[in-house]
């Protein structure tokens, strides 16, 4: 059994008020790619900004602990520095600091150690070429007029770079054509090792192609509601949600 990486017990949730997170429960062990499935509006989102420590949410009950010591009183750039690292559906635009500045200062923070800019730039360029990024996009303000494509290969070079130990990827393939979803996918099988893992939300699993998945998850108002292996997938594409929906409603 893999090492546990995180752990999620019988988490309540919510924000203004209104429960999201009813009892969910969650392990996600070292070298492990987890996918969480499940309809608009079920959690999934929620989730993740709860495990990165979005000020919004409020956590009214159970625990959440990453390698062991319980995340609920750490701020979200202190989770940073732990290991997490969040890729957003909808990368912002931070206008006067450039995509190099931005990954640099940020792994410098994260380290603690000063960053030696000749490495780090002969590592950066060949991970843009990797992700089929132009070079002078590093000396461009953060996603400012960026494509939506661009915005979300930008997301995997900051994960490429930052090197985390869970990467928590929501929803990155929305949006994307073909040949975006393939060099996405290619990079987060590119970071995945034995050393760290990945939880994934998608709604396309293309994305997962280039990833050997260990769980599957199927997270339903609030809670997770069916478990299984990668072929749980297959059963979700060809079936949707509703055999699960109509399972759930006999209970």
């Amino acid at each position: 059994m893999a090492e546990k990486l995180l752990e999620i017990k019988d988490l309540h949730a919510g924000v203004e008020g209104k429960e999201i997170l009813k009892g969910l429960n969650l392990t996600v062990g070292k070298g492990e790619v987890h996918v969480i499935l499940g309809p608009n509006g079920s959690g999934k989102s929620t989730l993740m900004n709860i495990i990165m420590g979005h000020p919004k949410y409020e956590v009214t009950a159970g625990t959440l602990s990453f390698e062991g010591e319980d995340l609920k009183d750490l701020k979200t750039f202190e989770r940073a520095r732990k290991g997490l690292f969040l890729s957003f559906q909808t990368p912002e635009e931070i206008p006067g600091i450039t995509v190099e500045n931005m990954i640099r200062t940020a792994k410098q923070a994260i380290s603690g150690e000063k960053i030696k800019i000749i490495p780090f730039r002969r590592k950066l360029k060949a991970m843009m070429e990797e992700l089929k990024m132009k070079p002078e996009y590093a000396e461009r303000y953060m996603n400012v007029g960026f494509s939506g494509g661009e915005k979300k290969r930008n997301e995997i070079l900051q994960l490429l770079m930052l090197e985390p130990k869970l990467a928590l990827l929501d929803e990155t393939d929305s949006g994307l054509d073909v040949d975006a979803v393939q060099i996405v996918s290619e990079g987060v099988a590119k970071f995945h090792n034995d050393e760290n893992s990945c939880l994934i939300i998608t709604h396309n699993t293309r994305i997962l192609e280039k990833l050997k998945v260990d769980r599957v998850h199927v997270l339903m108002n609030g809670q997770i509601v069916e478990e299984g292996g990668p072929e749980l997938i297959d059963t979700i594409n060809s079936r949707g949600f509703t055999h699960i929906l109509d399972a759930q409603a006999g209970k």
